[in-house]
């Protein structure tokens, strides 16, 4: 597929997908006129960079692991590295819990001092 087509179906845009490429996240083979073609697989590709850029991993943290996660090929290092980012994810998700739980808290607190008619003072927020 081209590049317009991959972009369309992964909702990732073309010049995203040409910084994957220069970042070796993505491969495309050129036709003879140089444009781009990707195989069906780069879809799934695309996604997952979205997903591990999404959990706070850099480029190049993905290309290091890219060889694991894409192809099972992985080394004692590349294992560990693959546990510190789970880990890391880990910890990030339970930071983002906290911060839900305590905005649910202002949420609720405001909605009851509505209700009461108090005001809604960062003091009494817990």
């Amino acid at each position: 597929m081209r590049i317009g087509e991959l972009a369309a179906r992964t909702g990732v845009s073309v010049r995203a997908l040409r910084y994957y490429e220069e970042q070796h996240l993505l491969i495309s083979e050129r036709s003879p006129s140089g444009q781009r073609h990707y195989p069906l697989s780069a879809v799934d590709q695309v996604e997952l960079v979205q997903q591990l850029y999404a959990a706070g991993l850099s480029s190049k943290t993905i290309v290091e692991l890219m060889p694991c996660v894409v192809d099972g090929n992985a080394t004692p290092g590349l294992l560990e590295r693959l546990a510190t980012e789970r880990d890391r994810i880990d910890q990030r998700i339970t930071d983002l819990t906290h911060a839900r739980n305590r905005l649910d808290s202002v949420v609720s607190a405001a909605g009851d001092n509505l209700l009461t008619g108090r005001s809604c003072r960062p003091e009494t927020i817990t």
